[in-house]
């Protein structure tokens, strides 16, 4: 006995993407100009992803310092100064209490900190131990994506860390004008980039590690970190020294959180200062970040 044929024309079986309504794959091409457009955005999300292995110390680094900073100055050097009676001018004939004075500098100063964290041995990781940028680079990705994914996925961690930072400045009564003071948030981001992306550029240029990374920490982080207005006035300091202030982006970045938290007054043209010069360090350490990072991959 023999089968019955079917009857009418063959048909091609369906598309079984088409028939469980999902979307058929990318094709190759159309896979490399997504990750032409959006490059920066993908790398930024492996950066991020790969920040929760030390999630930890991301955390401490969000809330221990800010709480170890602020009993020690709040609760302790605070309460002497304020004692002995001195005053820290508003500039418009009031003054504020030491804590309210140190309080941007300390918010400002945690994201110098995340930022030379961020931008030194990561960067030469990277390149020599995990090798993490040749892979993406091998990719249609550019060695410029890597760079900008580079920059989003810190800053993501310097708006963890600030925004930690200032609601702590907020409980413990630092903050004189909350409804412009959460502004410090992006000053302080804005320092942090304009430090982070010129040091990125360094990072991406060294071959070996021979404790230039221990230099910078000792002879620029440290010294911006005690010269730059951040215990006391800049104005105090021996005009010999008061150089290293001008020349921080810690001292700009505190300006401007002390005009948002308590409302500090200064001439507008030196405001426009603050903002013009760390946006200038910020696109020269980009364009400099970019070229190492095209010189260091094309090898």
């Amino acid at each position: 006995m023999t089968e019955r044929q079917p009857s009418g024309p063959i048909t091609a079986p369906a598309d079984h993407h088409a028939v469980l309504g999902l979307r058929s794959p990318l094709t190759p091409e159309e896979t490399a100009v997504r990750a032409r457009r959006f490059g920066a955005l993908y790398y930024a999300e492996h950066w991020v992803r790969r920040m929760r292995g030390y999630g930890w110390t991301v955390l401490m680094t969000a809330v221990g310092t800010p709480l170890v900073y602020l009993f020690g100055m709040g609760v302790g050097l605070a309460s002497l100064v304020d004692t002995s009676g001195a005053a820290f001018d508003a500039g418009n004939g009031t003054s504020v209490s030491y804590l309210s004075f140190v309080a941007p500098a300390l918010l400002a100063t945690a994201a110098i900190m995340v930022a030379s964290e961020e931008n030194t041995y990561t960067v030469m990781g990277g390149f020599k131990w995990h090798r993490t940028y040749y892979g993406p680079n091998a990719s249609p990705l550019s060695s410029g994506q890597l760079v900008d994914g580079h920059l989003i996925g810190f800053s993501v961690r310097l708006l963890i860390t600030t925004g930690t930072y200032f609601a702590f400045l907020l409980a413990f009564g630092a903050v004189d004008r909350p409804a412009t003071a959460w502004l410090m948030i992006f000053t302080a981001i804005l320092g942090g980039v304009a430090f982070g992306l010129p040091l990125m550029a360094f990072s991406a240029s060294l071959e070996e590690d021979k404790g230039q990374f221990a230099m910078v920490q000792r002879f620029i982080v440290m010294p911006l970190f005690l010269f730059s207005g951040t215990f006391f006035p800049l104005e105090s300091l021996p005009g010999a020294i008061r150089w290293i202030g001008w020349i921080s982006p810690l001292w700009h970045s505190t300006e401007l959180g002390r005009i948002l938290s308590y409302g500090y007054v200064e001439p507008p043209a030196l405001t426009a200062v603050h903002l013009a010069y760390l946006l200038l360090l910020a696109v020269a350490g980009w364009l400099l970040a970019r070229r190492n990072f095209t010189r260091r991959l094309g090898k």
